[in-house]
């Protein structure tokens, strides 16, 4: 049986598409790299965006029209969080739910044998110590935990992640042993919030960082997303668990606006102050810091002031990476229930952002001019090269690396998004 599969969405999405893979090839499949190959297709989907939606709904009818007589399934948050869009457009097409990717071989065989199955809603395994077909050899993704404790009045995504489950720091430790041992030298923590972790379990994410970086061997963990209320309890341990030198000083904490009222309507749970005290800390303790956050411009409540009041903190916080989306309103949603403002002003607004975020970058890499860096070679530049990171996961390209090991760099260009560097 050949199984071609596409992902879309986070790092944690892509996670359980290479957990599906691999359980497939444990299971007697075989991943092809074209749907041509294929005898079954499998879309691993996110919806957190109007604009994915759009794309991945083309992708499925695109799918159907060239490939009629191909088995579809279809896994991911667009079963749990549209199933009656999904219904529509791909009725013939099997379901495996973003929580229930355990399923994946049973689901496949059963569709295989013209029966249709559809695995939704929240099954509570742990997704540790799975078989896994990485993408790349040199980077494991590990989840840590799935779901999340938050409300945010904008966000579909935990309609089909649900609430928390934090997975024991025993068995990630030792997922994370048998990825060193298989050659991996970046190891990502992922989760909808790591800063969550453990808040159902009584374990914690610093005790978490600190066994990781406990494992021997050459290698660097990258800490995802965490959201400011959750992290502000932990805040003195986090920091000092991120000192090891294995962690990346990479900080991602999302805003998502600069005005209180907005926080406020979009059930955020904090306030720009407790985030700015946050992000003051981690860069008073650790000063090569590289702060990463997200914005939504356009909340269907934001107005002039509010919009300014986000300008002014991204002009404080000066962040080296900054997600700009466009509000959208999502199935299922509070937020979707007011009227969305007027898209001119949405654009608008994100546009004069995305000058102030390239302005910001540009400065800010500009002052890594000819500085030494080691940076650790991960992947190959889609335009030739190598990409490496340094110790605050600002990205590298250099002509020639080989993978999977640190390299000494002098860095010789900056620009907005990236550095260039000569070896040592």
């Amino acid at each position: 049986m050949k199984i071609y599969m596409e992902t879309f969405g986070c790092t944690f999405n892509q996670a359980d598409s290479q957990i599906i893979a691999g359980l497939l090839e444990e299971n007697g499949g075989k991943i092809v790299k074209s749907p041509e190959e294929a005898d079954v297709i499998i879309m691993n989907t996110c919806y957190v965006k109007q604009p994915t939606e759009q794309k991945i709904t083309n992708r499925i009818g695109k799918l159907q029209a060239q490939f009629p007589q191909k088995k579809l399934l279809i896994a991911g948050c667009m079963v749990d969080i549209d199933p009656e869009k999904l219904e529509k457009m791909a009725p013939q097409a099997g379901w495996i739910g973003a929580r229930r990717i355990n399923s994946a071989p049973e689901v496949v065989e059963a569709v295989m044998k013209g029966h249709l199955v559809r695995e939704t809603g929240h099954g509570d395994e742990f997704k540790t110590c799975l078989p896994r077909k990485r993408s790349n050899p040199w980077v494991h993704i590990l989840q840590i935990c799935e779901g999340c404790l938050g409300k945010c009045s904008y966000c579909c995504t935990r309609f089909a992640r649900g609430g928390l489950q934090s997975y024991p720091i025993s068995l990630l430790k030792s997922e994370a042993e048998q990825a060193v041992a298989d050659g991996c030298v970046e190891i990502q923590l992922t989760a909808q919030d790591t800063a969550a972790y453990g808040k159902d379990s009584g374990e914690t994410l610093a005790d978490l960082i600190n066994e990781i970086s406990s494992i021997k061997g050459d290698f660097r963990i990258r800490v995802g997303m965490m959201h400011p209320k959750n992290i502000a309890n932990d805040l003195e341990s986090i920091i000092t668990a991120f000192k090891n030198d294995k962690v990346y000083k990479f900080l991602h904490l999302p805003l998502q606006s600069g005005s209180d009222q907005i926080l406020e309507d979009m059930n955020r749970d904090h306030s720009v102050e407790e985030y700015l005290e946050i992000v003051k800390h981690f860069q008073t303790e650790i000063p090569e810091l590289s702060l990463a956050t997200d914005i939504i411009v356009g909340y269907p409540t934001e107005g002039e002031d509010d919009f300014e009041g986000t300008m002014n903190v991204i002009r404080e916080i000066r962040p080296d990476f900054l997600h700009i989306s466009k509000y959208h309103h999502r199935p299922g949603t509070s937020s979707s229930l007011l009227p969305e403002i007027d898209h001119q002003t949405m654009k608008k607004r994100s546009r004069n952002l995305n000058d102030l975020k390239v302005e910001i970058a540009t400065v800010n890499n500009k002052k890594l001019l000819g500085t030494h860096q080691k940076i650790l070679i991960t992947d190959k530049g889609s335009k030739g090269g190598y990409l490496g990171r340094t110790s605050s996961y600002k990205t590298v390209v250099v002509e020639e690396a080989i993978l999977g090991t640190f390299l000494d760099v002098n860095i010789t260009e900056s620009r907005s998004t990236y550095l260039k560097g000569n070896p040592i």
